[in-house]
């Protein structure tokens, strides 16, 4: 039997000279590193169901991922995910109203199985297709469920394991960058450092993997035991809002093959994950509010200070932002922890954003490996009314 909730939104549409009276339906697919997932959300920011099938075990043995072995994955659960994705939710895809997927950027043969999926499925059912980048799903997911809060322009930090960055988000398909990473993304040194740390990673089905075990770890701390120069802190890169972490994460490496620690014990793992969480927050705040200052330079009156991504689950990064928002009077506003990793919710929602504008894609569409999300407006998008009509 149908779930009544999406009974009742779809029998509203049903009744209506103009579907557009009730929400909108959308099933998101996300495969872009290795995580699975699919999520089907309504326009009013119900999320009506969510699956996501991680691969923690697989790669934990390898100290990080294995593209191949992800794709291999991908191709075993999506089918599946999908299936429990529709059946959670008690509806069938000629219910829904268009079908996103996450085009790029991400490991080119992750990102072949949700697209190749998504085209499909669309394409045999006559769905509009919406190809979504991924740091904009993650740039708009705090939307979702509150857009009177989260009003368009706002400040967005966007971290993790693959992106470091602040941008200003002038709408859906609009985007100014304001500082990025010159080397490794924020999320990526959490992983490294945990490794050099050797610590086990946490297998849970939300918000595993080596950083939250970092995080976890760095709760027994005594951070003051071994101080870090915080990067980008002299004269000459002081003032620039790009971030940099390559040489916090060497540092660590140094510090264990000179024997300043040690990593079989507990506190030293703890004590060290404490300096480094602790100098990395320190960096990102002072970048932060580099992206505040220019915004300000800018004349774009701000909204909100949203922080995505994988890292913005991170409690002691919430904490340092929250007072950087509250110093220039906006709120912070982050998703819950377990919608800031990737998700298939955000992409469904994101592609909510899109097609609600018509920026809806031609079945033809491929993924793109590298995708700088300021190129979204110089695309060409152009509002159709049908994914059909690139080649009819």
């Amino acid at each position: 039997m149908r779930n009544p909730l999406v009974r009742g939104l779809c029998t509203a549409g049903a009744n209506s000279k103009n579907n557009q009276q009730r929400p909108l339906i959308i099933l998101g697919l996300e495969s872009s590193c290795d995580d699975t997932a699919a999520a089907i959300v309504a326009s009013n920011g119900q999320i009506l169901s969510e699956t996501n099938r991680h691969q923690y075990d697989v790669h934990e043995e390898h100290g990080g991922i294995v593209p191949g072995l992800a794709a291999n994955h991908h191709l075993k659960n999506m089918p599946l995910v999908v299936h429990e994705t529709l059946s959670k939710a008690q509806l069938k895809i000629d219910d829904l109203d268009a079908i996103a997927v996450t085009r790029g950027p991400g490991l080119p043969a992750s990102l072949s199985v949700c697209v190749a999926t998504g085209k499909a499925l669309a394409a045999v059912h006559s769905k509009p297709l919406v190809g979504v980048h991924h740091m904009e799903a993650h740039a708009l997911m705090a939307r979702m469920g509150n857009e009177d809060q989260v009003k368009f322009p706002f400040l967005c930090l966007l971290i993790s394991g693959g992106h470091t960055l602040t941008l200003i988000v002038h709408d859906v398909n609009e985007y100014t960058m304001i500082g990025t990473t010159r080397d490794d993304s924020v999320g990526e040194a959490f992983d490294k450092v945990a490794r050099e740390l050797e610590i086990p990673w946490i297998d849970a089905q939300d918000g595993g993997g080596p950083g939250p075990a970092l995080e976890k770890l760095a709760r027994e701390g005594n951070a003051s035991r071994f101080p870090l120069p915080v990067p980008m802190d002299k004269a000459t890169s002081a003032k620039s809002p790009d971030f940099s972490f390559s040489g916090l994460k060497t540092r660590i490496k140094r510090m264990r093959e000179t024997g300043m620690f040690n990593p079989q014990t507990r506190q030293d793992q703890a004590d060290v994950a404490a300096a480094f969480q602790l100098t990395a927050t320190r960096h990102i705040h002072k970048k932060v509010a580099l992206a505040f200052k220019r915004a300000q330079e800018l004349q774009v009156p701000v909204s909100a200070l949203v922080a995505s991504g994988g890292v913005a689950s991170n409690l002691a990064v919430r904490s340092s932002l929250d007072s950087l928002a509250q110093a220039n009077n906006v709120p912070l506003v982050c998703p819950p922890p377990r919608l800031c990793t990737d998700n298939g919710v955000m992409i469904a929602w994101a592609g909510v954003e899109r097609f609600r504008r018509g920026l809806l894609d031609p079945y033809t569409i491929d993924f793109i490996q590298r995708w700088p999300l300021e190129d979204l407006k110089h695309m060409g998008y152009q509002k159709r009314s049908t994914s059909f009509e690139a080649w009819q």
